[in-house]
């Protein structure tokens, strides 16, 4: 049985992909502003509250906004004429959203290090000084790397994967009197069309297992690396 997304859902749901991935750019940019903070001052309570605000920042604002972010690009993706795998700069927004959490989920250890580090009574200025700086690099390169999903988002570039390719090239099935009109030519997505727009206005179908499926193994990595971050109870 088909699902569809009215125009009002999938409004709902670009404005849920925009807000998560503006948040999730903000909140690594407030993230990279402490860790440059905590590696250039030599004040030391500086250094103590700057560590400790990194830690929290990153499992309670960065790593929800990674996964909500991915969630709903997923969720939007489907209920549009894009699609998820055919078209090269959705991929690679996906792509690029997955190894950004990828590599913030690997380094949760070294920002619970440096805030442990932060809150010893005498100041290792050396680890900290070592800690500090791979954060920093981390956090830019972390930065520059989810922009590129907004500048594709914006620009919208050419190209059909081999998945799409052939669903394009796919021949349509006979109409019968019960099958519904196909979409007009002026429907269909173009270069210049809105992120996740449909121009014709109508209801966008996809199936209801591969949206359970996709929206199911996102929920579930989602609960495992909070597990394993040690933001939910006996995390590591």
């Amino acid at each position: 049985m088909p699902l569809t997304m009215p125009p009002a859902l999938r409004k709902f749901a670009l404005t849920a992909h925009l807000a998560t991935s503006v948040g999730l750019l903000g909140a690594i940019a407030a993230f990279l502003a402490l860790a440059v903070a905590g590696l250039a001052s030599a004040d030391a309570p500086m250094i103590r509250a700057a560590y400790p605000a990194m830690a929290l920042t990153a499992r309670w604002v960065i790593v929800p906004l990674a996964f909500a972010a991915l969630l709903t690009g997923v969720v939007q993706s489907l209920g549009t004429p894009w699609g998820l795998l055919r078209h090269y700069w959705v991929l690679a927004k996906l792509l690029l959203t997955a190894f950004a959490t990828a590599v913030l989920l690997a380094k949760l250890a070294l920002i619970s290090h440096a805030a442990g580090l932060a809150a010893e009574p005498v100041l290792r200025y050396a680890e900290l000084r070592a800690a500090g700086l791979q954060l920093v690099v981390h956090s830019a390169g972390g930065l520059l790397v989810l922009l590129v999903p907004a500048i594709l988002s914006v620009y919208k570039p050419r190209g059909l994967t081999p998945y799409g390719r052939r669903t394009q090239r796919a021949p349509a099935p006979w109409p019968s009197a019960q099958s519904p009109r196909p979409a007009p030519q002026s429907a269909r997505p173009g270069r210049d069309a809105g992120a996740g727009a449909w121009p014709g206005g109508g209801l966008i179908t996809i199936t209801t297992r591969r949206a359970y499926a996709f929206g199911a193994i996102v929920i579930v990595l989602h609960v495992v690396a909070l597990h394993l971050a040690g933001v939910m109870p006996g995390g590591h």
